[in-house]
């Protein structure tokens, strides 16, 4: 594990000083400063109590629990415990898995299973289960984890509690990938084959895991039930009878629910909901910024935005300082480029000529598109949540002589329908990461899962397939803050601000584990009620 270990602790434990604004609110509230990034401290909660059921407010539908599917589930860590975990801290610790380790230099790693865990439908999660679940990964190639997972050339079960993986090329960043969450991909969700046995590619409706928690009961668009799996492999675990999951994807009805005490938690994706309940005594709040955040994403395959001009040209329309005032109370954590101001692999040149608020080179650049014979009218796809931004957009790109149509989606559709489809010219986009592995590579290789735009160099390419390669601590981060040069050079994506990603519960929600991309541990959840 120590080579993951060195390769992930930096960043990580330099979370919370990432270039937040601490000028404060025009209205007075408190500056945006992480706060319980990671959780809760379980020494100031109290003792914790069993029972009950936590209702949660997500922030939409949850597509499938199929982690070979592309799609954000932010309730599949109820039913999936991961196979390895990221600390605070940055190391890569065990979790159902006891041990991950290399004994050739990050060509061959070995992982060792915890003896006695059993998947919900009372199998074993052994070694054989591991290779069935990898296997679906890569011969899934629109799986978020089938980049990586093809980096395997051979994998066996040694014994019932030991797998063996080869890879192509020396891997060091290779146990990250059992860490991540569902949308990330990951390779650490394990299905149990009896499941995957009996329900094929509908498994994603019906998941049995390993987790604290099994599915239910599950009403489209209306809401999921899950309960206490009894199998459950940490003693004295998990601490809530049940989950209930109302998909609340309109953000002012979703933050209603918490104010009214309907739902105990949200899982809140936008600004809104963290500066309202950043102060407020009724709430408490987990958040902290980090790499990534976001951005537009220009559709390099189409036109406008197959061409650099264009992209200059919105780059320079958009007034940052205009948008902090309409859409964040003035409490914008702007970024402009990929990683965060702190971060090791920041390249502080990267920054340097990337374009600002310029109204006039915007119009002279649309021009010169349009006498060439371009189209400056496009549309501006976003979900029903971003009404407000879409029409600061509509009025900033206007000013310079682009014709936007505005067109909104429920979030879901948004999500599988436009933005994982490419059917779109620029959108509102957005991902959290705190170690560029694999997320860098996800979101700017040619063949990213997650690379919706169509982005291409194949210089990027090659540094990222590098530094994914490298087991040198100072080569990696030199070449993803070459990386982070040429994608701004590029103008590949036009970076706005860091991550709003929190989680809001009632303050008699304890026992919270969370990453900064809201993906939540739930066996240690606890509610301190009566009667609970």
């Amino acid at each position: 594990m120590a080579v993951a270990v060195a390769m992930v602790a930096a960043l990580l434990a330099a979370c919370g000083a990432v270039g937040v604004n601490q000028g404060g609110g025009a209205d007075g509230r408190s500056p945006l400063v992480p706060v319980r990034p990671w959780g809760g401290d379980p020494a100031t909660e109290g003792e914790p109590r069993t029972g009950g059921t936590l209702i949660i407010g997500n922030d939409r539908e949850v597509a499938s629990f199929d982690p070979t599917v592309q799609n954000g589930n932010l309730i599949a860590p109820a039913v999936y415990d991961s196979l390895l975990r990221l600390s605070p801290g940055g190391e890569v610790v065990p979790y159902l898995a006891e041990s991950m380790e290399t004994p050739d230099d990050a060509r061959t790693w070995v992982m060792r299973l915890r003896d006695g865990v059993l998947f919900s439908d009372g199998t074993p999660l052994d070694a054989e289960a591991v290779v069935i679940n990898t296997q679906r990964h890569i011969d899934a190639p629109a799986s978020p984890a089938a980049a990586y997972a093809r980096q395997i050339t051979a994998m066996r079960a040694i014994d019932p509690l030991t797998v063996e993986f080869s890879l192509a090329v020396p891997l060091g960043n290779f146990p990250a990938v059992f860490t991540q969450g569902i949308f990330a991909g990951t390779l650490g969700m394990i299905i149990s084959p009896a499941a995957i046995a009996q329900y094929g590619d509908e498994v994603g409706a019906h998941p049995v895991g390993a987790g604290p928690f099994r599915l239910t009961s599950w009403q489209r668009d209306s809401r999921m039930l899950l309960q206490r799996n009894e199998h459950y492999w940490q003693p004295g675990l998990p601490r809530l009878d049940g989950l209930e999951v109302r998909p609340l994807s309109d953000t002012e009805t979703r933050f209603a629910s918490i104010i009214n005490g309907d739902v105990d938690l949200i899982n809140g994706g936008y600004p809104t909901e963290l500066l309202r309940a950043y102060d407020d005594p009724r709430f408490t709040v987990y958040y902290g910024p980090s790499n990534g955040g976001f951005f537009f994403t220009y559709n390099f395959s189409r036109p406008p935005f197959d061409d650099r001009r264009m992209r200059e040209a919105v780059a320079h329309a958009i007034d940052v300082r205009a948008l902090a005032a309409s859409l964040y109370s003035n409490q914008l954590i702007s970024s402009d480029s990929l990683f965060a101001t702190g971060s090791p692999f920041d390249n502080p040149t990267a920054g340097q000529g990337y374009p600002e608020f310029d109204l006039e080179r915007a119009r002279q650049l649309v021009a010169d598109y349009v006498a060439d014979g371009g189209s400056a009218a496009f549309s501006f796809k976003a979900s029903r949540t971003d009404v407000t931004l879409g029409e600061f957009v509509q009025a900033q790109l206007a000013a310079a002589g682009m014709q936007v149509e505005v067109e909104l989606y429920d979030l879901a559709e948004f999500t599988g329908s436009i933005l994982q489809s490419g059917d779109f010219e620029l959108v509102p986009n957005g991902t959290s990461f705190d170690y560029p592995y694999p997320a860098a590579s996800r979101l700017l290789h040619t063949d990213g899962s997650i690379n919706f735009g169509s982005y291409s160099n194949p210089e990027v390419d090659r540094l990222l397939d590098q530094a994914a390669s490298s087991t040198d601590e100072t080569e990696r981060t030199t070449l993803y803050g070459e990386v982070e040069r040429l994608v701004n050079q590029d103008l590949a994506l036009l970076f706005l601000n860091r991550s709003y990603m929190s989680t809001i519960t009632l303050p008699d929600v304890r026992g919270v584990q969370r990453y900064i991309t809201r993906d939540l541990f739930y066996a240690n959840l606890w509610l301190d009620r009566s009667g609970s």
